[in-house]
């Protein structure tokens, strides 16, 4: 018992994590990570395994060598799969996988799978060492097991240093604090081989990871926000007869573009994972001030007059201060900034003529940017109660034409280069 107890309390301390994890989940019906999924199944393999070895390599009197040897490389497999996993889930949690095209995630996976080889290749060069208070496995699949974690948590750390000013803080602060005290343990182990500390690095990993991104009463809270923004967003678009059409399309547009975004370097670092949702959640309300625009405008058949377009223009500054006021507890500090600036500045143009404030080029916030081409296009290629739909081949031609007058020409590009599915997800959401 002296020798496992650390990784039976882990273990016990893991069980729980698994156990509540699955309860909440099947109540609350959210939506699953795979990855951490994965990552439930084979970290308290890994502490077992840690636990075991620690027992067998102290007993060389009643266990053979084979045992030994066959325990050992379970363990290490299992750590090394740990590591791997838990680095696939944080890339995906703050900068987001490829999940179109998956080949694009080899180069995370390319390392952990020679590590996995050179971890078996080198499993006859285990040394099994005397120490004051226990004996120790030490060798070429230990060094290389370091050397993962050090490769892959290192890269990690680096990725979240350089790009902290994109990511949301709670998620900075959570990931460095996991990866920084994951390494700590490490050295210590490294330095003190006899201290066995590996299955406490293990154990912070899951539960870290439970209590800060998958916990599903906090996940369930966040899907509830959501449905509020969306169903409020819908109540006000009704006012002018709209059905939510509008929000659907202009939010599958934008949602189209930050994907095709994540992939240029111009914009690779900004549209991480939690930007691309936040934004896309932020669509929705990109209308809202128009709760205060009267009826007698909103659903005008005619023209406005100027002092009507006076007012109408009015819902983009409203529309901001709606949500600062009203949506003041909901979702994120990025949430919030985003919502409030996709609502007040939608309406500004490239050239600095647009409105409320007149901001010009890349002072207009860049999701602005994008829902400007989104609203733009859904409105002219909708029929109104004021018009009808212009044919597509116009309301493409009036995108193209407002680049780097109305709209930044960049993101014109994006929008036009994707035009077969931007005319998919319209008939999609008529």
């Amino acid at each position: 018992m002296q020798y496992f107890r650390l990784q039976l309390g882990c273990l016990m301390v893991i069980l729980y994590v698994i156990v509540t994890y699955h309860k909440a989940a099947v109540q609350s019906r959210i939506p699953r990570n795979h990855l951490f999924d994965a990552l439930m199944v084979v970290t308290p393999w890994a502490v077992f395994f840690d636990g075991l070895t620690a027992w067998t390599v102290n007993h060389p009197d009643i266990v053979s060598a084979p045992v030994n040897g066959l325990a050992h490389l379970f363990f290490f497999v299992t750590m090394d799969l740990v590591i791997i996993i838990t680095t696939l889930y944080m890339y995906d949690e703050t900068i987001g996988l490829n999940k179109k095209d998956e080949s694009k995630n080899l180069w995370l996976l390319v390392p952990g799978a020679i590590s996995l080889l050179l971890i078996v290749a080198g499993m006859g060069k285990v040394q099994y060492l005397h120490g004051e208070t226990t004996n120790y496995s030490m060798g070429f699949s230990v060094y290389v097991c370091f050397i993962t974690l050090f490769l892959y948590y290192g890269v990690m750390l680096y990725l979240l240093l350089s790009r902290r000013r994109f990511l949301p803080k709670d998620k900075e602060i959570s990931a460095t604090s996991m990866i920084v005290i994951v390494g700590v343990v490490l050295i210590v182990q490294i330095i003190f081989p006899e201290v066995l500390l590996t299955s406490i690095g293990s154990t912070i990993l899951l539960v870290g990871i439970y209590l800060d991104f998958e916990n599903p009463s906090i996940r369930k809270l966040t899907i509830y926000n959501q449905n509020m923004v969306e169903g409020f967003a819908t109540m006000v678009e009704n006012r002018d007869d709209n059905t939510g059409g509008h929000i659907r399309r202009t939010q599958a547009y934008v949602n189209l573009m930050l994907h095709k975004m994540r992939h240029d370097p111009r914009y690779r670092d900004i549209v991480n994972v939690d930007y691309l949702n936040d934004v896309s959640n932020a669509a929705p309300l990109h209308d809202v001030g128009k709760i205060a625009t009267p009826d007698r405008i909103l659903q005008k058949p005619g023209k406005l007059t100027d002092e009507e377009y006076a007012i109408m223009k009015e819902h983009s500054a409203r529309g901001g201060e709606i949500i600062k006021t009203t949506f003041k507890d909901t979702g994120t500090p990025e949430f919030r900034k985003i919502a409030f600036e996709v609502a007040r500045f939608h309406h500004e143009k490239y050239n600095g003529k647009g409105y409320p404030d007149g901001l010009e080029g890349e002072w207009i916030p860049l999701h602005a940017r994008v829902m400007a081409i989104a609203d733009v296009f859904d409105a002219v290629s909708q029929k109104r109660c004021y018009r009808d739909a212009m044919p597509l081949d116009e309301c493409f031609a009036i995108i193209e034409k407002g680049s780097g007058t109305d709209f930044d020409p960049e993101l014109v590009k994006i929008f036009l280069n994707s035009r077969e599915e931007v005319e998919a997800l319209m008939r999609e959401h008529m």
